[in-house]
């Protein structure tokens, strides 16, 4: 019998084995939904679960959490073999994309019925938006096997990482050997000296050079690093839309996020720009991210190899981690004063270049930001946030579609980490578990995410997730009654049928789960609603600050 592999005394469950050495591994709460073995496991070592109401929003606040702590904390969600597995694909797949490091372990089919039609297996059928997706078939690998997935989910490039875990080696007894609870910690790989070299010399040699970040410098936690390089060689930073907050975006060198919708700044420098040094980005081509033009010199470093090259031609490709890199490239520009001085005579004028297109660009912009019209602009919802929060000690977050385009380009994120940006894939109503995660996080921080009413009813019931959880956040809802900028998409169905409209009222359905939950309909009354609502907040309790906007398809830089 299993139990006789060891004795009675010491034997634990195989639940009880994961549940052990997570903990030991760093994993401070476990998410799910509905059932696993691995939640009493954990609750026996006073580990909390964190049970949403579906399993993508499982799998969206393990993301919020994963990312807001750039990995340093184990990530752990879980959740029932067959249809459990099944409904946390997509959550998983916007997770793959977004370079979360994530410990994926749903539960399976007992072993020797996992492979029985209609069963689901998750080893098979999450092998391409997982890094490494496995099954355990012997309680006596689980250690080794943990061990495997922890050292992917901090190593390489940021992933979900899947370990199957069939619940009947979960129920199985087996006394492990306790050596086998080793830390699993993070490698920083370096460049090698002559790629430093090529480029500190090419960077500081252009006559227009302009810095990418990407997400992999937050994932490092290279904001400091980023920002002294910028400062010491002067050259403008714009960042990716999953990077947004990996430069400070109220610094002089700022150009914004270079979304599908952004500020004018990013468009005029990186259309200029003869050499671009892309750091921490894979350089996706995606319809929500800017195109790199043709003719530039491309620099790119990334911990993912498969990166390297991928969507353009690049002259160099460095595999490294952001911030081990961006400190070698620091020591080799002090070592030559005659490049930092080339690079120190534009210092002002770009200074004062960058100063002037953004307020122009604003100015442009601040009829809308402010505009008094009834139904409420998105814009001015927009700038009311902006005024009302807190930037430095605040945490925010987009939706798919409108939300995204009109509130990246605007919103300055003043500290790294305080922007969960999102734009390779993107599926809607994805912010509201984001925010649950990122306030799992850091309780501390205020988090607000911006959505639309569709966004809404794909994961509306999970504010009470917030509610029960106590993890007061504060949603926004526009409400415009339409799926925004889809009657373009669907003209005939839209004008015969109304395809692209919508109904409902949802401060009402906050409410009634047990949150704050209020209407504006008048912009003269938007601020003041906003700081009920982040008083709520601050008070314990989540808040549903409902406001009905008219729909608004000109976008920055697009419009």
């Amino acid at each position: 019998m299993a139990g006789s592999q060891g004795s009675q005394e010491n034997a634990m469950t195989g639940a009880q084995i994961v549940a052990r050495i997570l903990k030991q591994q760093g994993m401070k709460h476990i998410i799910g939904f509905p059932s696993s073995d691995l939640f009493d496991a954990a609750a026996e070592l006073d580990i909390p679960p964190v049970i949403a109401r579906t399993q993508r929003v499982a799998v969206n606040l393990a993301e919020g959490h994963a990312r807001t702590t750039a990995g340093r904390d184990l990530t752990v969600v879980t959740v029932q073999y067959g249809p459990g597995a099944e409904s946390a694909f997509g959550g998983i797949a916007q997770a793959y994309n977004d370079r979360a490091p994530i410990l994926f372990l749903p539960t399976g089919y007992p072993r020797g019925s996992e492979a029985v039609a209609p069963n689901f297996e998750s080893r098979r059928n999450f092998q391409h938006v997982t890094k490494w997706c496995e099954s355990a078939m012997r309680i006596e690998d689980l250690p080794q096997l943990l061990h495997s997935a922890i050292s992917r989910v901090r190593n390489g490039p940021p992933a979900p990482v899947l370990l199957e875990l069939p619940v009947d080696l979960l129920a199985e007894s087996y006394e492990p050997d306790p050596c086998v609870y080793r830390d699993v910690r993070r490698a920083q790989p370096q460049a090698d000296a002559r790629e430093i070299d090529e480029i500190v010399t090419t960077l500081l040699s252009a006559e227009y050079p302009v810095i990418l970040a990407g997400q992999g410098v937050l994932n490092a936690q290279a904001s400091l690093e980023l920002t002294e390089l910028a400062e010491l060689v002067n050259v403008p930073v714009a960042t990716t839309p999953n990077a947004k907050s990996a430069f400070p975006e109220r610094h002089p060198f700022s150009l914004g996020t270079a979304g599908r919708a952004r500020p004018a700044t990013v468009d005029r420098f990186i259309e200029r720009a003869d050499v671009i040094l892309a750091l921490g980005t894979s350089l996706t081509r995606s319809y929500y991210i800017l195109p790199i033009p043709d003719g530039k010199t491309l620099m790119q470093v990334s911990i993912d190899e498969a990166d390297l090259g991928k969507d353009y031609p690049i002259a160099l490709g460095v595999i490294g981690d952001c911030k081990s890199v961006l400190r070698q490239i620091i020591e080799r520009v002090k070592q030559d004063p005659a490049l930092q001085r080339r690079r120190a005579e534009p210092g002002h004028a770009l200074r004062h270049e960058i100063a002037t297109v953004r307020r122009e660009f604003m100015d442009k912009w601040m009829p809308f930001l402010h505009s008094d019209s009834t139904p409420i602009s998105p814009y001015r919802v927009v700038w009311e946030v902006m005024q009302a929060l807190d930037r430095e000690r605040s945490i925010v977050t987009h939706d798919a579609g409108n939300p995204r385009d009109q509130f990246s380009p605007f919103y300055d994120a003043a500290t790294s980490g305080s922007y969960l940006g999102w734009g390779k894939t993107t599926q809607l109503g994805s912010s509201l578990g984001f925010a649950l995660g990122a306030k799992l996080a850091r309780p501390e921080a205020t988090v607000v995410n911006i959505m639309g009413e569709a966004a809404f009813g794909m994961v509306g019931m999970d504010f009470e997730t917030a509610v029960r959880c106590s993890l007061p956040i504060l949603t926004i809802v526009m409400r415009n009654h339409v799926l925004g900028g889809y009657a373009a998409s669907m003209p005939v169905a839209s004008r015969k049928y109304r395809a692209n409209q919508m109904s409902g009222e949802y401060a009402p359905i906050a409410r009634a789960l047990g949150g704050h939950g209020e209407c504006v309909i008048d912009p003269a009354q938007l601020r003041a609603a906003l700081l009920r609502c982040l008083a709520t907040v601050q008070d314990g309790h989540a808040a549903l600050l409902e406001v009905v906007t008219h729909e608004e398809g000109r976008l920055a830089g697009l419009s």
